[in-house]
């Protein structure tokens, strides 16, 4: 039976790379479509296009190249630069004015004519993207009632946000105004140095009101989305692919340029299936199976294409507090423990990443460096571990076959499987628990982990916004934002909530990181409400024929790149 399966899964994934070339051959001809397998969206379909709404890295990859913000981080030096505006701040530091770019046209792509269009109003005149389009979007995000997660994070930094957010105050009241036409006015409750960067994140791009209003819940389906980026959205087969197209109407910009580009198609595949698309020439980019690595790095010509640079992200496991065994720190505190970092990395991740013991990534503004502070490094003891979980046992009278068996869950992925495998296995072979791995399609998964009901411990990756150690600490785990499952309420979590909080104003950068550091020590040693794992590198292959740049923040910038046709087979 298995070698049957194994046969028809191959058998399918033959079927599918053929699939794949025949659809770019006959796409392509003089014109510049770059396929990307799985490398852009991964292995589950995009959550939402809805701005106010997205919390993961498939969906902000595609806003980004759609509906650019004030301001954007560049790839490379992780600076902030202009996007859709210049700025001033007051002396203060409250106070930040958005000149945005005049006369740059909504668009949509029309499937009858196959061409990219100008929207126009009813009375048949452009529609420029305005400083109203700006601030409806931030108004929706913090005051629609939404329940959006960054409008939340928004929030606190804008003058009556919270209380907008929470419902208290109408939307009127918030601290964004419009000036003219193209003026754009935001006034921060308190001064911050990324602020800049929070404005011009996705929660707070400018939105078609009227598109919203007629089209509600399905506002951003390719049918009428509307956009104004170098690219807009073409199709979206769910569950199969999404595609960009180049828009004709974009100015370019120092910063944004005309893309090189005419499409960008980026499929949502499985590593392995990547892989194969790639090796055929199916794909012009590529994620990179973790079983297959060791076969990269000595294949002359994939070790080539293979890339390996910084990462944006930590990948951990996220623990429901509230459910046994786990309610009780010693129990959360030895499964961390018990984890060999090191091996998992140079056995089942490969990629060069680095153990982690803190949440927040060492490359952050403040963020502390774990090897400054090893008095608040949990550490790795499978010994001391065992008398942890031993010292829980007998507390409840009870011996380790009567334990509650963990439930481990991870969103539908090839790697994240073997690395909850490579866990498990630690964990029994350790403290002679029962694991039970379960997986879930990634917009399932992601509601499923925000619930009070979440699974006891959860695969989780955060990705930075911004460089600052804030974004990790605070916009994920302080309680005014917090909404993963891990039901961490105890008298641990309202210090560290804080911790943070003092942090975020505090302008002495050593002392932010101590305030930090203390945070990161109740996080993550202390009460272990989460299992840092490792800090991600990046990695993918790519064509020989692609010019490109490689992002250090998690999405790229696909307007920067370009294919060499007379190199293209």
């Amino acid at each position: 039976m298995k070698r049957r399966t194994l046969q028809y899964s191959r058998f399918l994934a033959l079927l599918l790379v053929f699939a794949l070339m025949v659809g770019v051959v006959s796409a392509q001809g003089d014109r510049k479509v770059l396929v990307d397998a799985g490398n852009a969206v991964g292995a589950s379909d995009v959550p939402t296009l809805d701005p106010s709404l997205a919390t993961d890295t498939s969906s902000i990859q595609v806003l980004i190249e759609t509906n650019p913000g004030l301001t954007r981080i560049n790839e490379v030096t992780l600076e902030t630069e202009p996007s859709m505006a210049t700025w001033t701040v007051s002396d203060d530091g409250l106070v930040y004015t958005f000149s945005i770019m005049p006369e740059v046209p909504w668009v949509k792509y029309n499937a009858e004519t196959d061409a990219v269009e100008q929207v126009l109003d009813e009375n048949g005149n452009v529609r420029y993207v305005t400083a109203e389009d700006f601030a409806y979007g931030i108004r929706r995000s913090i005051g629609g009632q939404l329940g959006s997660y960054y409008g939340g994070i928004m929030a606190s930094w804008v003058v009556n946000g919270d209380a907008v957010y929470a419902g208290e105050l109408p939307v009127e009241e918030l601290g964004v105004e419009v000036l003219d036409t193209y003026t754009l006015q935001i006034t921060a409750s308190k001064p911050a140095a990324f602020l800049s960067t929070i404005f011009g994140m996705w929660q707070a791009y400018a939105q078609p009101a009227w598109v919203i209003e007629e089209y509600g819940d399905f506002w951003y389906e390719p049918e009428s989305f509307q956009g104004y980026g170098p690219f807009t959205l073409k199709e979206w087969i769910h569950g199969e692919s999404i595609t960009i197209i180049k828009n004709p109407f974009w100015p370019g910009t120092e910063n944004i340029p005309v893309p090189a580009l005419d499409e960008v198609k980026m499929m949502v595949l499985e590593a392995s299936a990547a892989l194969a698309n790639f090796e055929a020439g199916a794909a012009d980019v590529s994620i990179v199976p973790l079983s297959d690595i060791d076969r990269i790095q000595a294949d002359p010509v994939l070790s080539e294409a293979y890339y390996v640079g910084p990462g944006s992200c930590t990948y951990i496991y996220g623990i429901n507090t509230a459910k046994p065994p786990l309610d009780d720190a010693r129990v959360r505190q030895a499964l961390s423990m018990s984890i060999n970092r090191q091996a998992l990395i140079d056995n089942v991740t490969k990629g060069g990443q680095q153990p982690a013991f803190f949440f927040a990534r060492p490359s952050l503004a403040a963020a502390p460096h774990q090897e400054d502070y090893p008095e608040y490094v949990l550490g790795e003891d499978v010994e001391v571990a065992r008398e942890l979980l031993q010292s829980y046992l007998d507390e409840r009278g009870i011996t380790l076959d009567q334990m509650e068996p963990i439930t481990l869950a991870h969103n539908e992925s090839e790697g994240h499987a073997r690395i909850a495998q490579a866990i498990q296995q630690m964990w029994t072979e350790a403290l002679g628990i029962t694991v039970e791995i379960q997986t879930q399609e990634w917009a399932v998964y992601l509601e499923t982990i925000k619930s009070d009901d979440a699974p006891q411990v959860f695969r989780y990756g955060w990705c930075l916004d911004y460089p600052d150690a804030h974004n990790f600490l605070f916009d994920v785990f302080d309680s005014q934002v917090r909404e993963l499952g891990i039901n961490w309420n105890n008298e641990d979590a309202a210090e560290f909530d804080s911790l943070v909080e003092q942090a975020m104003v505090e302008p002495d950068m050593q002392t932010r990181t101590d305030l930090y550091a203390q945070a990161e020590n109740l996080l993550t040693n202390k009460d272990a409400a989460i299992i840092p794992i490792y800090y991600y590198t990046s990695l993918n292959l790519t064509q020989p024929w692609v010019q490109r740049t490689h992002s250090q923040f998690g999405q790229e910038y696909f307007e920067k790149w370009d294919i060499d046709l007379s190199a293209r087979p």
